[in-house]
């Protein structure tokens, strides 16, 4: 593809890096998300299809009507004319997994982003949802445009790590994860700063993105072979002020014990020296749950 139009390609989500770090609508109501499906109540389930609320609990996010949401979104983002091929395409899918679903309705959707001549209006749409499986669909439609640099996916996914959601927060890293294993010193080194970030959601997806074999995802075999490569993240973070921060470490070392148990204890007895910081022993505590 010739450079200009890289350049064309890379600019449709520029819109993205204009907003606020956080900047979405309120909360539309406090309430305690429902455990399961049937205790969903239909006034919120309407809320959930329609886009005008977001998810409290896994069992809600798994309980909306993607081709519903879907025609809520685009049309909420003044792209009402693709409406029918959108959701068309996503009632086909019916039969598919969840996640499946999920991802194809994204690549979809980031086929009209890239099809729009002046996009920014519907990207801050996508953007500022207060349905955060909206928000999530964008964080995916991105991570399938291949015209991007590093070093711009990372600073449009920033948004979606730092979201409040923590489903948006799982997207955002199983959204990046196999643009970093395509070339991971390089991208190691790019998430380097993502671990002093402000926002604990940024320095946990740094860790969790390129955990070694992580939860759902396809394993980084260069980590198991060599997680001492990994180090360039995990100093960073063994006395992170953040549970949330210091599980997601403490997860990553376990994960590595399964291949290279020798090193993760060398690691941690290694921390336990270095460091006094109850934050550090507990993340040590955490990792060698399963070692010893």
């Amino acid at each position: 593809m010739p450079s200009m139009a890289i350049a064309r390609e890379t600019s449709r989500w520029n819109a993205l890096l204009e907003l606020p770090l956080g900047h979405m609508p309120p909360i539309v109501e406090t309430r305690i998300g429902s455990s399961r499906r049937a205790d969903i109540a239909p006034k919120v389930l309407r809320a959930l299809n329609d886009g005008l609320e977001e998810t409290r609990t896994l069992a809600e996010w798994l309980a909306i009507d993607q081709p519903r949401l879907l025609a809520s979104a685009l049309s909420a983002a003044g792209l009402g004319t693709h409406v029918p091929t959108v959701v068309g395409a996503a009632r086909i899918r019916a039969d598919l997994r969840f996640t499946d679903r999920l991802k194809s309705a994204a690549n979809d959707l980031r086929g009209v982003f890239q099809s729009l001549p002046a996009p920014d209006s519907a990207v801050r749409s996508f953007a500022t949802s207060p349905s955060d499986m909206i928000r999530g669909w964008l964080a995916y439609a991105i991570s399938y445009d291949e015209t991007l640099s590093l070093d711009l996916r990372l600073n449009l996914a920033t948004r979606f790590a730092a979201d409040r959601s923590m489903a948006v927060r799982e997207v955002a890293w199983d959204a990046l994860r196999p643009h970093l294993v395509r070339d991971l010193p390089t991208a190691l080194v790019a998430l380097a700063p993502w671990t002093h970030h402000e926002s604990d959601g940024v320095r946990r997806c740094a860790i969790e993105a390129t955990r070694p074999r992580g939860v759902w995802c396809r394993h980084i075999d260069e980590l198991k072979r060599d997680p001492a490569r990994g180090l360039l993240l995990l100093e960073a973070v063994r006395a992170d002020p953040s549970k949330y921060v210091l599980r997601s470490a403490a997860n990553w070392l376990n994960d590595a014990s399964k291949d290279r148990p020798d090193w993760v204890r060398q690691t941690c007895a290694r921390w336990t020296r270095e460091s006094s910081s109850p934050q550090t022993q507990a993340l040590v505590r955490h990792a060698l749950r399963t070692i010893g």
